[in-house]
């Protein structure tokens, strides 16, 4: 022990790491000194155990920053080791080598380069280097002799003699390596003279023909280069420049400073870039300001040009986004951007691309069989169509796909190729592979529970080695690693009889070799404890003695077993035990734990722990562990270990618990995509637990058809391989494999930044490359070299790093290099396998697997409807049997011929069964009390409306007789109203001509061919409206009509959004304090954005399955956002990727069903019967008088359709002031202007204020521009194709506009179709207006059940504190929220806004709420007692759902005594009590039921 004060004692204020805490507090600084020359400080230290000189360099670092600040001290340390015997001259240079690589790489890269790259040996105290015979080798030889003589002398007190000896080997390697390279560059330099001669070539024949039509001058600078010339010179020569090729300016000269170097104004610079966004903005005197972001990679700026109006064209012509420039300006802070920008720019230039783009040159390509793209959980940023255009074009003929256990990149893939091109891609994943193939007991040979057993541990002196992630603990209770390359250090075992500990064994054992610092800081255990122990070969005879006649217990037995069954191997034993581990146990039996090292399972179990670390009380710790589990196992009937193993081999929560391993799944035939479908479902559903884990005993289940690979350092043959297993192990490893795989040795650098591993050089690293190799070799399996892709570029490296450092990885800035490389790279890093050897690995082997493999589509490649047996004619019956029963046993022939005509088409086109679903569902919901409102063009089907699938009528209005079947299509009462496309609810009320009965009013006039097309192929889309409270029992209901497992939730995927990404490079800066332009940010962030966050479901898509198919056959299955904890189960792939194969049901939750269903059940009223056209609800829509209010009362609104849906916001009832709407079908064309993108506002609304249309002649819904078009004598189909291409933002082709304009398509017309971006079909929005129209009709004339039915189910913000204690509080409130800016309220603002006017108008209106009665008041509903409304529990704020039930219910079991009481009760927080005390919903009530000393006293007076 060595004497005098420790570091931490000499520097108390200096915070000590924790990782460095025991290696410091045991190290004595002997003297403190002062270098006033150079202001160094020296620590003189002396310790026991090396501390490496990076460690010790960032200590002084640390310190100096920490202690001494922006002062100019410097600290160094001068340090010197007392070692113990155990270290001998080659353990003690084994340990320190790197560090002294650290320090020979500040004397020189040479000398660095020369020993890095040298082998070294020890003959006695000799120590031999050998090094490349070169010249420079030779001369610095010196150098290095005397530094490593001095430094062994030294720090470790050992005097040695450095000799050198030299081989030419490495010369030549060099030479070979240069002249390939110079070849390689030959090639590519003469491929490129032969590709611009052959531009050269086609240019001049182009020339040549001419062109009879003028074509626009091409903008790349290789082609027509003097015409681009001539009209630079011609733009320039404005701006008074010389050089004919700045397009701005005078001129760009000077030398170009990188972008990243400007941090300050510091005068006129030359910049260089390419152009990623441009704006622009007009400003007085005809000039516009350009404001364009360049960057050049290592920084982006904004630039800003002012340029007059008429030479801005020809300016854009030669200034585009995308290509390179030179910029010559002056970097000035800017107040508009709040950074520094590019101004006074006096020069532009076009250049040609800067930037290096890669390309593959060998003769012969790779196939990369292991990559990651953008939808590995934000994981990689590989773009997945731009890898597959680089594998393209680098001539590779096929590439892999395998995100990490998931396959929701394959449809993105799919579209970037064609099944008849040569290039091939391979669907794939990494996968998370979990050997339960393993018992829990190994070897058992029918041995009951209550045997004899030998419970061990062991202390072993490893390198201090843990493996990557936190499912594996034997790092943690264990301080071995190999047991090929580590040694024992103690043993320590109870024997266990009878269910009692009954013997005990404790042990030191020698290694013979220096305990590690890190194994003597874990277990206490240090050289001197060991030095006179006897060596293992005299230990393991005892123990194994010990052990006789017993199976054997350990926590996480593989490892501890793996060391005596591999000593016993090395002295001659035979071994053959039964082993039981407690880890696997205890995964097994304690469900609810997620990790299982020693102390969290003792804690679990209430077992103490006194000296964790140590075998003797590791071993009786585990033993009290394993007795406890053998209670638990005999309380569930097990007894012996067959029994065990049995119910080990049952248990999904064994494989959720146990670690997992990579390993890749390619997928080889139409065979293996759909049992790959089935492995990842599996993973997701029944094994998911934070990654979707996959059994390998499922894999050998569904495994025809997919072909194995190893996968990368997370695989379990290369953990295997770094952990030294037996050449037993790996071999039954390998064969589990169909194919082996390494990666560049930069993959795996981090493990030599890690004490968690052996390898400490690069030649370690090599090393494990070499032995995979050699498996594959030896067991014949091909060996493959991959990339593990997760850029694409090596400068794409930054992407990731913002991602890995927003999940918090620590390590997010040491990126390995996992970029997608060519050929020669690939063959250049693994040349050191042999070119023959890296050619196999890199090219061979490669593309003998992808030649395994056959080009199969990723997704069913047929349309796959359900089949619902004698749907045609079910359909046909509903729909005449309604019909006869509406318009008589006689059908119009109008009926006749629509009915017949939908019914050909729909029944031709297979489309009957979509019909007949949505006929049983909205059948269903109505007969649970809820309409159904239809969505989309449903409504446009006749056969819709007669099967009961939709409300809307889409015949031309007509009148219809309820009793003698009356019908009047087009009589001189219904004529006017019909050929404007009216609703039939338009037309004044009449009486029956025959029998006197009052007529109804149907018909809506809307065309089928919207919802089908004239050819009636379109595909139709039956969206249903259901009420939110009904929409589960309705997917419910699909099951019921399929069966179950045949109908699966549509599945979502989402992405990092560009708000989201930006939030990511923000937070990454933000976090090491640097400074980063806005601009630059946002390009970093482009780069992360479209990477997967998360996966979702549809709000109401439904996706089902036929009979006679598997969803494996279309897609995997898994939970929305692998959720464990629902139910639901969607589609794995993105729902747009298969709904042209599968049907997809839109069944979605709406308030309008459940509100309509809530003032039925308040009224009594059936709102079918509800008239259409009664004036009193007409006038909500121009004025608030019918209400008996003025618009002063509720802020200055001048509706009174606020609350009613479709016309309740400020921008609808800014178009009902504007139309002035006359009819019920002029709201539906407002319905159809209030949905569109680009309909009304600079359209419809400049068309009606310059007088050139009227609400009636105005394009508002897609249906009018094809009937409008008809009429003008367009021919019908291509009067549908207009529609579409119009409702779509796609505007009109020449030839359209053409053929309009001969049949007097007025201009105005056509203008309005070009400016449309998005329109909305009429029978949506008559649908929608119905309903709306409904609940209008309630707030007229049953106000007090409207506003107790909108309280309670659509005002999201309904504030019992704000809105219901009177009038005057709401006025406050609500003029406190307006005082905010509408621009910076946010949505609870404006909702609260919203909300706070219906309340304000329902105070004006005379009406009332009541105080919460605690004992009345429901959860969410809100009641109508004595002509006032009682809210619901959930107004009061804070107060969640759950919580309102709770009150709700325990209201019911009689009343509450205290406040106390009722908290316990209700189960709310105090905090919602308090808050419901301060509202007065709980006055009177004591605080506690203690009976106080007052009280008493006051009964004894009594």
């Amino acid at each position: 022990m060595l004497e005098g004060q420790t570091f931490i004692e000499v520097f108390p204020d200096y915070t000590v790491p924790d990782n460095l805490k025991y290696v410091l507090s045991n190290a004595i600084v002997s003297k403190v000194v002062m270098k006033q020359q150079t202001r160094q400080l020296v620590v003189h230290l002396r310790s026991e155990h090396i501390i490496p000189r990076k460690v010790l360099n960032k200590v002084a670092y640390d310190m100096k920053k920490e202690l001494f600040g922006k002062t100019s001290v410097f600290i160094s340390f001068d340090d010197t080791y007392e070692l113990s015997s155990a270290y001998t001259l080659e353990s003690i240079t084994n340990d320190y080598w790197n560090s002294i690589l650290h320090e020979v790489k500040k004397m020189g890269r040479v000398e660095y380069s020369l020993l890095s790259n040298g082998e070294w040996g020890f003959e006695g105290n000799i120590m031999t280097i050998l090094l490349e015979d070169s010249f420079l080798a030779r001369d610095k030889s010196r150098v290095l002799k005397e530094y490593l003589e001095h430094l062994f002398s030294h720090r470790f007190g050992k005097e040695i003699q450095v000799g050198f000896d030299f081989t030419d080997d490495a010369k030549q390697a060099f030479y070979k390596a240069r002249n390939h390279k110079l070849n390689l560059e030959v090639d590519m330099v003469m491929s490129q003279i032969k590709k611009v001669e052959s531009e050269k070539k086609d240019s001049d024949a182009e020339d040549g023909e001419g062109s009879k039509e003028e074509k626009k001058p091409q903008r790349s600078y290789s082609g027509n280069f003097f015409e681009e010339r001539a009209r630079r010179q011609e733009f320039s020569q404005r701006r008074r420049s010389k050089d004919p090729d700045v397009i701005y300016g005078k001129d760009c000269d000077g030398e170009v400073v990188p972008l990243e170097e400007i941090v300050d104004e510091i005068g006129q610079v030359v910049v260089r870039g390419q152009i990623l966004k441009m704006e622009l903005r007009e400003i007085r005197r005809e000039r516009t300001i350009v404001s364009f972001h360049i960057t050049d990679f290592t920084d982006t700026i904004v630039g800003k040009i002012f340029i007059a109006n008429d030479q801005l064209p020809e300016f854009l012509d030669l200034f585009e986004k995308g290509k390179f420039y030179k910029v010559k300006g002056m970097p000035r802070m800017d107040t508009f951007e709040h950074d520094l920008t590019l101004s006074s720019i006096s020069g532009i230039k076009p250049i040609p691309d800067f930037t290096e783009k890669r390309m593959d040159k060998s003769l012969e390509k790779r196939v990369e069989l292991h990559l990651h793209t953008v939808m590995s959980d934000l994981d990689s940023v590989v773009d997945i169509k731009k890898v597959i255009n680089q594998a393209k074009a680098w001539g590779h003929p096929a590439m892999a796909i395998t995100d990490h256990g998931v396959l929701q990149a394959f449809p993105i893939a799919n579209h970037c190729i064609t099944m008849d091109e040569p290039f091939k891609i391979i669907y794939g994943v990494e996968g998370y592979l979990v050997d339960d193939l393993q018992d829990v007991a190994v070897n058992e040979k029918g041995q009951s529970l209550n045997g004899t057993y030998v419970v061990f541990d062991l202390e072993t002196n490893d390198k201090g080695q843990t493996l990557l992630d936190d499912y594996v603990v034997f790092d943690l209770e264990t301080t071995g690693f190999s047991p090929i390359h580590d040694a024992i250090i103690e043993i320590g075992a109870v024997k266990v009889s009878k269910g009692k500990i009954s013997d005990h064994y404790s042990v030191f054992v020698n290694p013979q070799r220096p305990i590690p610092l890190r194994i003597t800081e874990l277990t206490s255990i240090d050289d001197s404890m060991v030095a006179d122990a006897k060596s293992i070969e005299e230990i393991l005879p005892e123990f194994l003695s010990f052990c006789e006649g017993c199976s054997l217990v350990a926590h996480n037995a593989e490892f501890d077993v793996s060391f005596i069954e591999e000593n016993a191997k090395r002295q001659g034993f035979e071994t053959d035990f039964t082993v039981l581990d407690t880890v696997q146990m205890a995964r097994l039996l304690l469900t609810d734990l997620n990790k299982f090292k020693l102390n969290t399972v003792c804690k679990r179990l209430n077992i103490k722990q006194e000296h964790h670390h140590r075998a003797v009380d590791d071993a009786r710790v585990t033993a009290e562990v394993f007795l406890r589990f053998v209670e638990m196992l005999e309380e569930q009937d097990v007894h012996t270990l067959a029994k065990l193993n049995d119910m080990g081999a049952m248990s999904p929560d064994l494989i959720k618990k146990a670690p997992s391993y990579h390993g890749i799944i390619l997928v080889k035939n139409e065979t293996g995509r759909i049992n790959l479908n089935r492995l990842v479902s599996a993973s997701h559903l029944d094994y998911f637990n934070r990654r979707p884990r996959m059994p390998e005993s499922l894999i050998q289940k569904y495994r025809e058809g997919l072909i194995l690979g190893s996968a990368c350092e997370a695989g379990e043959l290369f953990q295997a391989v770094i952990r030294g297993k037996s050449e037993e192990e790996l071999a039954e490893l390998v064969r589990f494999y169909d194919y082996l795989e390494i990666q560049p040795i930069g993959n795996n650098m981090f493990m030599l930044e890690s004490d968690r591993y052996e390898a400490k050089t690069v030649e370690d690293l090599q090393n494990y490359n070499r032995k995979i190799v050699e498996l594959g070799e030896r067991y014949h399996k091909p060996v493959v070299a991959t990339c593990d892709v997760h850029f694409l570029n090596p400068e794409d490296e930054q992407y990731r790093r913002i991602l890995m450092a927003g999940k918090g990885f620590s390590d997010a800035d040491n990126q390995a290099p996992l970029y997608f490389r060519t050929t020669e790279e690939m063959l250049e890093e693994f040349a050191y396998l042999g070119e023959a050897k890296a050619k196999e690995v890199v090219i061979t082997n490669t593309n003998k697997i992808a030649d395994m493999i056959e080009k199969i589509s990723p997704v069913h490649p047929d349309k796959c409807p359900p089949v619902i047996p004698k749907s045609d004619e079910t359909l046909t019956k509903i729909c005449y049997d309604k019909a006869h029963e509406i318009y008589g046993p006689d059908l119009p022939d109008i009926v006749e011929e629509r009915l017949q005509r939908e019914l050909n088409s729909i029944i031709s086109n297979g489309f009957a069964v979509m019909y007949i679903i949505a006929q049983k569902l909205v059948w269903d919901s109505n007969d649970h009390g809820y309409l159904v409102g239809s969505r989309g063009s449903v409504g446009s089907s006749f056969v819709a409306t007669m099967a009961g699938i939709t409300e809307v009528n889409p015949l031309s209005a007509h009148y219809i007789c309820p009793k003698c079947h009356y019908v009047d299509f087009d009589s001189d009462a219904v004529r006017p109203y019909s050929k404007k496309g009216m609703s039939g609810c338009d037309m004044p009320d009449r009486d029956c001509p025959v029998c006197g009965t009052p007529l109804q009013k149907e018909g809506h006039d809307i065309p089928f061919e919207t919802f089908l097309g004239f050819k009636g192929n379109k595909e139709p889309d039956i969206d249903l409206n259901f009420s939110g409270e009904y929409q589960s029992k309705a997917h419910k209901y699909v099951e019921v009509i399929f069966g179950e497992g045949k109908a699966f939730r549509a599945g979502t995927i989402g992405t990092l959004a560009e708000k989201t990404a930006y939030g990511y490079v923000y937070k990454y800066f933000e976090e090491r304090d640097i400074h980063k332009r806005r601009c630059e940010m946002e390009r970093l962030a482009e780069g992360c954005t479209g990477v997967k966050r998360t996966t979702g479901q549809h709000p109401g898509g439904i996706i089902v399955v036929p009979h006679e198919h598997e969803i494996y056959e279309f897609t995997a299955i898994q939970h929305p956002a692998n959720d464990v904890n629902t139910d639901i189960i969607t589609t794995h792939f993105e729902y747009h990727s298969i709904d042209h194969n599968l049907l997809k049901l839109d069944i979605l939750g709406h308030d309008d069903p459940t509100m309509i269903r809530r003032l039925e059940d308040l009224t009594g009223m059936d709102a079918t019967t509800i008239p259409l056209d009664d004036p009193e609800v007409m006038s909500l829509f121009h004025s608030t008088d019918i209400l008996g209010i003025t618009p002063e009362d509720i802020g200055g609104i001048e509706m009174g359709s606020l609350g009613v849906p479709e016309f309740g916001t400020e921008f609808v009832m800014q178009m009902l002031k504007d139309t002035n709407p006359k009819c019920f079908s002029d709201l539906v064309r407002i319905s159809g202007l209030s949905h569109g993108t680009d309909v009304w506002l600079g359209n419809a609304q400049t068309l009606i204020e310059e007088g050139k249309a009227e609400i009636s002649t105005a394009i508002c819904c897609r249906d009018d521009i094809m009937t409008y078009l008809i009429n003008m004598g367009l021919d019908k189909e291509q009067s549908f194709t207009i529609m579409e291409s119009v409702r779509k933002g796609k505007g009109l082709k020449p030839e359209w506009e053409e053929e309009m304009t001969s049949h007097g398509v007025p201009d105005w017309y056509i203008w309005s179709c070009k400016k449309i971006k998005y329109m909305f079909p009429k029978a949506h929005a008559a649908a929608y207006v119905m309903m709306g129209w409904r609940v209008a009709w309630f707030k007229v004339h049953k106000p007090l059940a409207y506003y107790a039915a909108y309280f309670g189910i659509r005002a999201s913000a309904f504030s019992y504190e704000i809105m219901c204690r009177g009038k005057e509080r709401l006025d406050i409130a609500l003029t406190e929220l307006l005082k905010t800016p509408k621009d910076q309220q946010t949505k609870k603002d404006q909702d609260t806004i919203r909300d706070g006017r219906i309340a304000q108008e329902m105070y004006a209106r005379g009406f009332e709420f009541m105080p919460i009665d605690i004992y009345k008041a429901k959860a969410r509903e809100c009641q109508i007692i004595d002509g006032k409304i009682m809210p619901p529990l959930s107004s009061v704020e804070g107060l969640g759902d759950k919580a309102c039930e709770q009150v709700e219910e325990a209201a019911k079991h009689g009343p509450f005594t205290s406040l106390e009481n009722f908290r316990n009760q209700a189960k709310v927080s105090k905090t919602n009590v308090d808050k419901m005390v301060e509202l007065g919903i709980l006055t009177g009530l004591p605080e506690t039921d203690q009976l106080t000393f007052d009280f008493f006293m006051a009964q004894s007076q009594v």
